[in-house]
């Protein structure tokens, strides 16, 4: 098995500066005359060791004792000996002051700094078993506690995900074992999806890219990532930011946690893929969408709190401006596709109700409204996609009006929900554009305006004939235009009129007086308006 970073197969480990703090090294008086700048080396093994080739019987990590006996008075043994540690990967090299050597050897120490290998001297004497046996017992606890926390973390995501628990709940599990924020990306560093305390989170979010850096090089300390692969091929990262632990346990956490992970896409979990509304599919990059603007309509996160996921999921928001939209009868896969190939930065994600909303960054000194316009168009030439209606609200330059704009675009669509077929819509639907019907969306769960609704369109609400329904609406749309009315229905014109004849018996109504047909527009309205 391979650690997180790619490394070689994980053992638990001390570092050289924690070795030094041990009680019983401390009773020898230890001294660091060589690579002091190199303490935090890990220590995998203690050897005892006299012979010059001792470099021949080591495979890396080992923190090597020795007297020196076989070195004395010979400054080319004590420089080769030195190397030799040092190609065979040694931690460090330990020398007790004594008989062959009563002070630091020049020799030794000049080739330790050299090739940056920590030199310990210990100034009084010291039984070297004794020094081997606390740090093999403290390794050998050390692998039995990372190894038990493997196997408890392994049972328990492994439980989760035959309870069928979202991929949430398996980061969250890992988030309070590493007591760290849990981070996952894909392979551009973008962020999908994040575990752990709230405030640890967005601060591990506000400088994002510096971070990601780091801890893809393996540079930045407490920080353990593992990569998520799925039949070879790689499609993102899981990253503990800013474990406290030991190393070795942090990394067989993150192996776990990355096993669950794939497991769970595997197996089709909403890590791969999530159900939204309606039953559609949707991608980690879109769940991480989803949630983001989800968050941002709903107004339950203050909007700037909501800056450094917005940031870190990819979206530009430095001195940006912000067109909010929202589509129906679109789909997220296609909003996203139109937005690559028109160079828009944007993130898209289907929030419910047959409706993708759509967040645009755009810079200060493009026309938010042409090219607004232009995905609108760009989108209706998509296969299937000729009917969608793109609502929008004016461009924001500010961050912190971002949820209003998002929240003006739902009700504009809203408003055009279900409309005739004979209302002629432009090609971006704005607030200005739905008149009167925007009032009756926003009045439609008033319980007067319902019992308007009901008291008006008595005569054709549960009747056998829905299609007279269906007239009465085409004909208001379009402004009582009969015949463009007899078109859309693909009836005659004498066949129409027996049905608007049909209506007005129905209503008990005139519909060439204007008042009295206002009156049974505003009530169908209101009526769709409760529809959807």
């Amino acid at each position: 098995m391979t650690t997180a970073l790619g490394q070689q197969p994980w053992e638990p480990a001390l570092s050289v500066r924690q070795v030094l703090t041990l009680e019983r090294v401390l009773a020898g008086q230890p001294e660091v005359v060589a690579g002091a700048h190199r303490l935090d080396r890990p220590v995998r093994w203690v050897h005892v060791a006299e012979a010059a080739d001792v470099g021949v019987m080591l495979t890396g990590g080992e923190m090597v004792l020795t007297t020196g006996v076989l070195l004395a008075g010979d400054e080319d043994k004590q420089g080769e000996y030195v190397r030799s540690l040092h190609r065979a990967e040694a931690s460090a090299v330990v020398l007790g002051l004594g008989r062959a050597f009563p002070a630091p050897p020049d020799g030794m120490r000049r080739a330790a700094e050299r090739c940056g290998l920590p030199m310990v001297v210990l100034h009084r004497p010291f039984p070297f078993a004794e020094l081997t046996e606390e740090v093999q017992s403290r390794l050998l606890r050390r692998k039995f506690a990372a190894v038990s926390l493997s196997e408890a973390v392994r049972t328990e995501l492994t439980g989760l995900i035959t309870a069928g628990a979202p991929v949430q709940r398996l980061l969250d599990e890992v988030a309070r074992h590493g007591g760290c924020p849990v981070v996952v990306t894909n392979l551009a560093h973008r962020v999908l999806a994040t575990a752990g305390e709230r405030a640890a989170v967005d601060d591990v979010l506000r400088d994002w890219e510096r971070i990601a850096r780091q801890a893809g090089a393996g540079s930045a300390d407490g920080w353990v990532r593992a990569e998520l692969s799925c039949r070879g091929e790689r499609w993102g990262r899981l990253v503990l930011c800013g474990y406290r632990g030991e190393r070795a346990a942090g990394r067989l956490l993150a192996d776990r946690a990355a096993e669950a992970l794939v497991l769970h896409r595997m197996l089709g979990g909403d890590g791969a893929h999530t159900q939204g509304p309606g039953g559609s599919w949707h991608s980690w990059e879109e769940q991480s969408a989803r949630n983001l603007l989800t968050d941002l309509v709903s107004g339950a996160v203050p909007a700037r709190q909501l800056l450094p996921r917005a940031r870190a999921a990819g979206l530009p928001v430095n001195r940006r401006v912000f067109v909010p939209l929202v589509v129906r009868g679109g789909e997220p896969a296609r909003l996203d596709r139109v937005l690559r190939l028109l160079g828009l930065p944007g993130v898209a994600a289907d929030l419910g109700d047959d409706r993708v909303t759509v967040l645009l960054s755009l810079a200060p000194d493009q026309d938010a409204r042409a090219l607004t316009a232009h995905l609108a168009a760009r989108l209706r030439s998509e296969p299937d996609a000729s009917r969608a209606v793109v609502a929008a609200a004016d461009a924001r330059a500010a961050w912190d009006d971002v949820p209003a704009g998002l929240r003006e675009a739902r009700h504009v669509a809203d408003a055009v929900a279900g409309s005739a077929p004979g209302l002629d819509l432009p090609p971006v639907v704005r607030l200005r554009d739905i008149h009167l019907r925007g009032l009756v969306r926003l009045l439609r769960d008033d319980p007067r305006v319902q019992s308007f609704a009901e008291r008006e369109l008595d005569g054709l609400l549960g009747g056998p004939d829905e299609d007279l329904l269906a007239v009465l609406r085409t004909y208001l749309a379009t402004g009582r235009n009969k015949s463009r009315t007899a078109q859309l229905h693909h009836v005659s014109r004498p066949a129409l009129y027996r049905r608007l004849e049909a209506i007005q018996g129905r209503l008990g109504v005139d519909l060439d007086d204007f008042e009295q047909a206002a009156s049974v527009h505003i009530a169908l309205l209101a009526h769709d308006a409760q529809q959807w």
